[in-house]
């Protein structure tokens, strides 16, 4: 490639990510990128599964109890709810985990 056809596609890509870094209209842009570390984000995702999970663990004892406000469905939908969460925690782990084991098995 010559170098007036790299400064075209890279005039290109900037203005693309220019583009898409306006907010459309009448939507509220609420990002807070670089407010917190990866670790801090990791951590309060992982409250939230366990948050979950004892909701529904709690509900599901309610129920068992015979508690008149607390029905099946609710029991079963907070359930699932914490079950896809736990799901979801255990893919990122995974993949974090494989990443990690790539960067540690590259050539220096």
């Amino acid at each position: 490639m010559s170098s007036p056809s790299i400064q075209s596609a890279l005039q290109q890509m900037q203005g693309l990510a220019a583009q898409a870094a306006q907010p459309i209209k009448g939507e509220q842009l609420t990002t807070s990128v670089g407010q917190s570390g990866f670790g801090s984000e990791l951590q309060a995702s992982i409250q939230r599964i366990n948050r979950l999970q004892q909701s529904a663990n709690a509900k599901a004892m309610a129920f068992q109890a015979g508690e008149p406000n607390v029905e099946l469905n609710d029991v079963m939908v907070d359930m699932q709810k914490a079950s896809v969460a736990f799901q979801m925690g255990m893919q990122v782990r995974n993949r974090l985990v494989t990443a990690y084991r790539d960067v540690m098995n590259m050539q220096v």
